[in-house]
C-alpha cells in the first residue's frame, strides 16, 4: 500500500470519528409519548423499531401487510410500555392504501413527530431474468409509496418539528450481483431524500430527514436469500433497529450501520478494481 494511499485511509478513518465524536447526544426520554409512524413493521427490522420505540414510551402506530402479525406485534409494544399502538394493514403498492396509512396515523394520533419509512417489497435474489413488470412494481412499493408517504406526512412534520427517516440500503450506494430490481430502488431512495433534504434545508424547514444506510442484517427474509451464497457478516436487526431510532431522534443527516459501511461507500470510486474483486468474490456462485 502506497503512502497516498495510507494517507486516504487514516485520514478517512479521522473524519469518520470526529463526526461520531461531535454527534447529538441521544436523548431517550425524548421519545416518552413521540407520536410514530413505522412502516414495514410485522417482522424483521420494522418489528424491532416497533418494539424499541415502545420502550422509549412512544405513541406508535404500525403497518405492513398481515393484520394478524400486526396485531401481535401491537400488543407486545403495549407490554413493553408503548403509550398507545395502533395498527393497520395495507399494500405499498397501492396509491390509495400508502394515503389511508397516513391518515389513520394522524386520526389516531393526532399528529406526527417520526415518520419511519421501512417496509420492501418481496424479491428473489437471483441473476436478473428480464422481468420489467416485477422491477416496476418494485418500485411502487420501495420508492413510489416512500415519496408519496413523505408528501403526505411532510405538513404534520413541519408542525411538530419532526424527522422523516428513511431506511435504504449500502446497496443503493454500491451495486452487487443478484439485486439488480432492490438495489435500483434504494438508489433512488438515496437520490430522492438527498435532494429532499437540500431542499428542506433551503427554506428553512422544520423537519429532518436521516437516510440510513445498512449493511446485510440478519433477518430472516434476507437470510434465507443468501444464506449458503455469500460470506459477507450479517449483523442484528434489534442493534440496527436502535441506530436507526438514535440517528433520527437526534437529526442526523445520516446512518452507516454497520460502521465498516461507511468506508466501503467512499472507497468503492478510489479503489474500483479492488471492490470489483471483493464483490465478485463474495458469492458462491455456480452458472
Amino acid at each position: 500500500m502506497g503512502a497516498f494511499t495510507k494517507i486516504i485511509l487514516v485520514s478517512i478513518c479521522v473524519a469518520f470519528l470526529a463526526a461520531k465524536w461531535t454527534a447529538p447526544t441521544f436523548d431517550a426520554d425524548s421519545l416518552r409519548g413521540a407520536k410514530v409512524l413505522v412502516t414495514g413493521a410485522s417482522t424483521g427490522i420494522g418489528e424491532q423499531l416497533a418494539y424499541h420505540y415502545a420502550r422509549f414510551g412512544a405513541k406508535i402506530v404500525i403497518t405492513a401487510r398481515r393484520e394478524k402479525v400486526l396485531q401481535q406485534v401491537a400488543e407486545k409494544c403495549l407490554s413493553l410500555g408503548a403509550q398507545k399502538a395502533f395498527y393497520i394493514a395495507a399494500d405499498m403498492a397501492s396509491e390509495s392504501d400508502t394515503d389511508r396509512v397516513v391518515d389513520f396515523a394522524l386520526e389516531k394520533l393526532g399528529s406526527l413527530d417520526y415518520l419511519v419509512l421501512n417496509h420492501i417489497g418481496s424479491s428473489r435474489f437471483g441473476m436478473w431474468d428480464g422481468d420489467v413488470e416485477h422491477t416496476r412494481w418494485l418500485m411502487k412499493v420501495n420508492f413510489f409509496s416512500y415519496i408519496q408517504m413523505a408528501w403526505k406526512a411532510l405538513a404534520s412534520l413541519e408542525q411538530s418539528k419532526g424527522s422523516l427517516v428513511v431506511v435504504s440500503s449500502l446497496l443503493g450506494k454500491m451495486s452487487s450481483p443478484f439485486v439488480a430490481p432492490y438495489t435500483s430502488t434504494k438508489s433512488a431512495l438515496n437520490g430522492f431524500f438527498g435532494s429532499l433534504r437540500y431542499e428542506l434545508a433551503m427554506k428553512k424547514s422544520n423537519v429532518s430527514i436521516s437516510v440510513c444506510t445498512l449493511g446485510l442484517i440478519d433477518t430472516d427474509s434476507a437470510m434465507e436469500k443468501v444464506r449458503g451464497v455469500t460470506n459477507v457478516p450479517a449483523y442484528p436487526a434489534t442493534d440496527a433497529a436502535l441506530n436507526i431510532i438514535i440517528t433520527g431522534a437526534t437529526r442526523q443527516p445520516e446512518l452507516f450501520y454497520p460502521w465498516f459501511t461507511y468506508f466501503i461507500a467512499i472507497t468503492k470510486d478510489w479503489f474500483p478494481s479492488l471492490t470489483d474483486y471483493i464483490i465478485l468474490n463474495s458469492y458462491d456462485y455456480i452458472p
